[in-house]
């Protein structure tokens, strides 16, 4: 007979990127608390990052929860290019490798932790790689796949089949008219879809990656999805009609105080003292994320519309935001301008400013976490998005959710908009109906992560469904000698 009292172990490997390394930790650290057993497998460039920003962790991200009494084990392996390389500035290289070499090397890393009389139970891995069904049907394995976006944007690529009869996607002369047929989503534009929908060649290193992880997500034991069900009701209801899709979000603002894993690529500086001097809401928050990049164009357009807006503000600005030669894209005489009233840093811990009483909007390039943080801290946006799910993002929160507005409305964002789109929402009068909606969307996110509620109830759900199947597994199967 199977020993029930044994932990299920699960081997878990989050997409090398910032926006998807921090809920991976944070779904690790849930499981663990759950009574998991979790091999955590970083790549070793994403690791690189991590230690140039916080030395002290070493080679272990895990060792202090470890002490807690968490059972998560770290290990990282090559993702097939040099540590030092610029991933971000050679996208197409990057995702090549992930492509094509990382899964030797994770197919590799499982086989290690097998051979080494490890009993493991589950792969889970990010919804974005093609090749974890393959290996987990390899090794025997019941494969968890953890999408980190909106179940809106997962439905979109689920049904890509669908989108490509109808004539919106992989053909020459893709219709303009509304998307109407896809289960459980409202009429939608093409301009609402994702920018790898939208791009009329369909045989880059990103398309191949996003076809074949669908195809390989359809043999998936179980889905997990970083949203909250009332959030996104219809369409969450149609994918469980189809397959086992567990919303269990957000993830990454569930409370570990007594278990913080420290996750950033880049040090954070503390702009706390800074906040406090500032009256209540009149902070603007700007951030454009971990990864895009802007043209010199337009992060020059947007800093003259904030300065010619006159508000106070916070910019979040990476050194590569315009190219890895370019560490300082803005200008001295804006710099000088707007002293007063500014701070520019490099990197910051996006949460605690976001969570000060002082900021009272967020100018984001519309990336799922950033959306979730300040939903969560109740700060309205101004949405800019640049690639990526970011666009049908930026539906959700203007079109649907009425949280926040659109930077820009053209193809080609100028200063007098910006200027006017930042008063805007900031303004006590204009921005209220903002502001109350966000509030509202808080809400649903608290009752969701309450006991009864609906992510924490569908975490429930889903660790009995897979206690249950690794049960069954284990009476049925002789356990291998």
């Amino acid at each position: 007979m199977a020993d029930k009292s044994q932990k299920p172990h699960a081997i878990f490997v989050p997409y090398p990127l910032q926006g998807h390394v921090n809920p991976s930790v944070q779904l690790a650290l849930k499981l663990a608390t759950q009574g998991f057993t979790i091999t955590f497998i970083n790549s070793q460039s994403v690791h690189h990052q991590m230690v140039k920003a916080r030395p002290e962790i070493g080679s272990d991200v895990f060792a202090g929860v470890r002490k807690s009494g968490l059972d998560i084990r770290y290990m990282t392996v090559s993702d097939g290019l040099p540590v030092g390389f610029d991933r971000s500035l050679n996208h197409d290289q990057f995702m090549a490798a992930l492509l094509h070499v990382y899964s030797a090397h994770v197919d590799e890393a499982v086989d290690q932790i097998i051979r080494s009389g490890e009993k493991v139970n589950c792969l889970i891995a990010d919804t974005y790689y093609v090749w974890p069904s393959k290996i987990a049907k390899k090794f025997g394995l019941f494969y968890i796949s953890f999408w980190t976006e909106s179940a809106l944007v997962f439905t979109l690529y689920y049904h890509l089949d669908l989108l490509t009869i109808n004539g919106h996607f992989a053909c020459l002369d893709c219709r303009e008219d509304p998307i109407d047929y896809i289960p459980g989503v409202r009429q939608l534009n093409p301009k609402d879809t994702t920018s790898y929908l939208q791009e009329a060649d369909t045989t880059t290193v990103c398309h191949q990656i996003i076809i074949n992880a669908f195809r390989d997500t359809r043999n998936a034991d179980f889905i997990l999805c970083n949203t909250v069900q009332e959030h996104e009701p219809g369409t969450v209801s149609a994918l469980q009609a189809k397959t086992p899709f567990y919303t269990i979000g957000p993830i990454s603002l569930t409370k570990f105080s007594d278990r913080v894993v420290a996750t950033s690529l880049w040090s954070e500086s503390d702009c706390s003292q800074w906040l406090d001097k500032m009256p209540k809401g009149s902070v603007l928050y700007v951030s454009f994320g971990s990864y895009a990049h802007l043209s010199k164009r337009d992060i020059l357009e947007i800093a003259n519309g904030i300065s010619q807006s006159k508000v106070r503000f916070i910019w979040v600005l990476r050194p590569d935001i315009v190219s890895s030669d370019d560490p300082d894209p803005l200008p001295k005489e804006f710099k000088d301008e707007v002293a007063e009233r500014a701070t520019i840093i490099p990197w910051c811990s996006q949460t605690s400013v976001l969570a000060h009483p002082s900021i009272g909007g967020f100018l984001t390039h519309c990336g799922w976490n950033s959306i979730l943080e300040g939903i969560w801290c109740e700060v309205p946006f101004l949405c800019y998005p640049l690639y990526t799910d970011q666009f049908t993002n930026r539906k959700l929160v203007v079109d649907d959710w009425k949280v926040g507005l659109n930077l820009s409305n053209g193809k080609k964002v100028t200063k007098e908009e910006v200027s006017n789109n930042i008063n805007h929402l900031m303004d006590a009068k204009s921005g209220d109906g903002y502001r109350n909606s966000v509030k509202e969307m808080k809400k649903y996110m608290e009752n969701a992560l309450q006991s009864s509620g609906s992510s924490e109830k569908n975490m429930a759900q889903f660790i009995n469904d897979v206690k249950a199947k690794i049960q069954n597994k284990c009476g049925s199967v002789p356990p291998a000698k």
